[in-house]
């Protein structure tokens, strides 16, 4: 099962302030200062804690024909990569898919159980939002985040569709959603509260 498409998709979760993670993130603790134990727990509590309650957003989560997401999502390793350093999903990440890696610094791609595939993208964005329409055929790209990956692209309206998970919780600073991005216009096409979590999703007029 693949999005629609050729649709590229936004989804991520974020605080009620708009922070996909909180500040000091280390590779103990992925996201930061997030109101728990930094390892997205808090955050992603609508996952991990209900998932049967929201298995329809957990279910379509990973069902496009690639992804994108930013270096700062796939670890903590600063610089060149100097040491081994596979993302934060261990050996059989979910996504069973291409994904591509923004980052400044060259890296082979690197493969993974499952049928995920690491590449790495030095040359921007729109050069990666090419390679990943490439690799889905006819399925949709999702950009996963973070939050700063996600505003460049809706920043050069590139977004189609913008899935939020927006769970009830302030974190005050970190990496927020729609940080320098343009006014937009959004329609909304779904909405669903649950006990952990509203789930929105928005059409991206242009």
């Amino acid at each position: 099962m693949t999005t629609s498409t050729g649709r590229v998709v936004c989804d991520i979760t974020i605080s009620a302030d708009g922070y996909s993670a909180g500040l000091g993130q280390t590779e103990e603790r992925p996201f930061g200062d997030d109101g728990g134990d930094g390892s997205g727990e808090q955050l992603h509590a609508w996952m991990f804690r209900t998932p049967d309650e929201n298995r329809a957003e957990i279910d379509r989560l990973n069902t496009a024909g690639a992804f994108i997401m930013g270096r700062n999502m796939f670890g903590p390793v600063r610089g060149a990569w100097d040491r081994p350093w596979n993302g934060w999903w261990g050996g059989d990440p979910p996504f069973h898919a291409p994904v591509f890696v923004l980052t400044h610094h060259p890296r082979e791609p690197q493969p993974m159980e499952g049928g995920t595939t690491f590449h790495f993208v030095t040359d921007g964005i729109a050069s990666a939002l090419a390679r990943a329409r490439e690799a889905a055929g006819d399925g949709g790209v999702t950009v996963l985040g973070g939050a700063t990956t996600v505003n460049q692209y809706l920043a050069a309206g590139l977004v189609e569709e913008l899935r939020l998970h927006i769970v009830p919780l302030t974190l005050g600073a970190g990496t927020r959603l729609f940080e320098g991005v343009p006014p937009l216009r959004l329609e909304q096409v779904t909405s669903r509260a649950a006990s952990r979590v509203t789930h929105l999703t928005y059409r991206v007029l242009t």
